[in-house]
């Protein structure tokens, strides 16, 4: 058990003592207690505000229970001493055995540390990127692709089985333009001079050997026949070439989905008819008129008598239709019958969506409370763009890959584990510049070169304890040699298990790059401590001991740095070049 869990269970068994004793009524909901580091270190190691959380249900002074509890605490032998600060925090230091203890348990643990099992088997389905399939992946895609995947290990790492699914848009008129694309590049393949691409189909460089491929099957068969004799066929190659590009273009990125979920065979296969037959036999589907627009009416505007979800009932702004007055399912229809879909499957469901998205979430968050009857806990994450820069200017969009920057050249220019790191470093919802020239800056204000170089320097000082004779140590070095200011360090060590389970509570993966930037910082500023004072630096040649010591915590440093990247998907580098 980490020492915040522990601590958390010590603050457990008090208020049960406290309860038996009649301190306390029975049936308080402790849910919202915490244990925390306290916001300015000054005020101890601990912090708790079970006291301010408990004494108004409990029908007590805030103060007299805080103290009640500080006395119990005070008791615990790990315990230094506790103060109850302004109405009712407590704030506790404990003795430094402890930290060294809780350095044991770093070691022990090695990279399980940080792991849990608080998600207790519950499978988490995690739709991402989830673009259309009309061509490579560009810098718009990549922001979620980068986060639905940290975010997904990130579960895993907690204990939940996760499910990474892409859903694939192959029923919307956008795949009927592709296939009208594709056709184009096929004439050209067979001698035709089709000149410029015509407006309103896509013209990136990319299509020109999915053309070439079916020409060299098929000939001339197409070249002049009538859409509908080749539409459908070269429909479905020409998603199925795109799914290949996407999924080479993810791998760039070290992402693969378990799960590629068609939105044609879910239509062809009934999904939405059976969603809303479910929907109406809980009158949750009715047939009826939507409100006139607001404004002047449209000339062709006219009331039309339409299918209906009452989306109203779960907190959206009006009801909405699932079907078009032409009888074709709406986007909206197409997607309750989707996570209709996945809610068989799964327990919860995240979806990652551009923020272009943020006016369909109130519906979507309310058709899946009725699908799933209240049951399935339900998170939309919004990613804002991503702003390319190079050297502070606006990057160019290619024509070459149809007028956007495709993935695959970023992810070649400045290395995948530099994507992922930038794409983390600002929460989802906030807008993002990535700039070609900060993100390989060997700089402190360059997150990705910051931590990559923290652990760096860790790798280097097994060597440096080498050349100075010093061999490590067997078993556990002699821990009492660290004093106050290195065991600062280890309290920033022991944070991470409580980092990891609250940023997979908050669905939250940025978190992580937050704290590894933290932990850098803190040891990037022991390491110049060295510099200023030789008696402050991990290796000390003539005391093996303080050395071993220092190694020690050190190593467990460079553990910590290397789990938290792994979550992130990115490789802990042991040399900088």
């Amino acid at each position: 058990m980490t020492l915040y869990a522990q601590f958390a269970a010590h603050l457990d068994s008090i208020l049960d003592a406290l309860t038996a004793e009649g301190t306390l009524p029975t049936g308080l909901n402790r849910r919202a207690v915490t244990v925390e580091p306290p916001r300015d270190a000054s005020h101890g190691d601990l912090a708790t505000n079970a006291a301010m959380v408990l004494a108004k249900p409990a029908g007590t002074n805030p103060r007299a229970l805080a103290e009640a509890i500080a006395a119990k605490l005070g008791a615990l032998g790990e315990v230094s001493s506790v103060a109850v600060a302004g109405p009712s925090f407590i704030n506790l230091t404990l003795h430094e055995d402890r930290w060294r203890e809780e350095l044991r348990a770093i070691h022990a643990a090695g990279d399980d540390y940080g792991r849990s099992n608080v998600g207790e088997g519950v499978t988490v389905n995690v739709e991402y990127v989830s673009a259309n399939p009309t061509g490579p992946m560009h810098m718009g895609h990549c922001r979620g692709a980068v986060v639905g995947d940290a975010l997904s290990s990130l579960l895993e790492h907690v204990g939940h089985k996760v499910v990474r699914e892409y859903y694939v848009n192959d029923a919307g008129g956008q795949v009927d333009v592709l296939a009208r694309s594709v056709h184009l590049r096929y004439r050209e393949a067979l001698g035709e001079d089709a000149g410029e691409v015509p407006e309103g189909l896509y013209p990136g460089d990319y299509l020109i050997p999915v053309g070439q491929a079916l020409a060299a099957e098929y000939g001339d068969r197409y070249a002049a026949a009538p859409e509908g004799e080749w539409l459908a066929l070269f429909r479905t190659r020409a998603v199925a070439a795109m799914l290949e590009l996407i999924k080479a273009d993810l791998a760039l990125l070290g992402i693969h989905h378990d799960l590629f979920a068609s939105e044609a065979e879910l239509q062809a296969a009934g999904k939405p008819e059976a969603a809303e037959a479910w929907l109406r036999a809980r009158d949750l589907v009715y047939d009826g008129v939507l409100e006139a627009p607001k404004g002047e009416l449209p000339d062709d505007w006219e009331p039309v008598e339409l299918p209906l979800f009452r989306s109203t009932r779960f907190g959206d702004d009006q009801d909405r239709p699932i079907k078009k007055s032409n009888g074709q399912w709406t986007y909206f229809g197409a997607d309750v019958a989707y996570h209709f879909q996945k809610a068989q499957s799964a327990d919860q469901l995240i979806d990652i969506w551009g923020a272009d998205h943020a006016g369909t979430v109130k519906r979507i968050v309310a058709a899946v409370e009725a699908i799933t009857e209240g049951r399935t806990r339900f998170d939309v994450k919004l990613i804002q763009m991503v702003r390319l820069l190079r050297a502070g200017e606006p990057v160019k969009m290619s024509k070459r890959s149809g007028n956007f920057v495709t993935l695959a050249d970023v992810v070649r220019e400045v290395g995948k584990d530099v994507v992922r790191f930038t794409m983390l470093t600002r929460k989802a919802d906030a807008q993002m510049d990535f700039d070609f020239a900060k993100v390989v800056e060997a700089s402190k204000d360059n997150p990705v070169f910051y931590v990559q170089y923290a652990h760096a320097r860790v790798h280097s000082l097994r060597r440096r304890a080498v050349e100075a004779g010093i061999a490590p140590a067997l078993g556990t070095p002699d821990l009492s040699r660290l004093d106050t200011a290195e065991l600062t360090l280890v309290k920033r060590l022991a944070q991470f298990p409580r980092v990891i389970e609250g940023a997979a509570q908050a669905r939250e993966p940025h978190r992580i790059a937050f704290y590894l930037y933290d932990l850098a910082a803190e040891f990037h500023a022991a390491w110049n401590a060295g510099n200023d004072d030789p008696s402050r630096r991990t290796v000390i040649a003539g005391d093996a001991s303080l050395t071993q010591a220092r190694l020690y915590l050190a190593d467990a440093i460079g553990q910590i740095i290397r789990s938290g990247l792994a979550i992130m998907g990115v490789e802990a580098v042991e040399e900088m070049k």
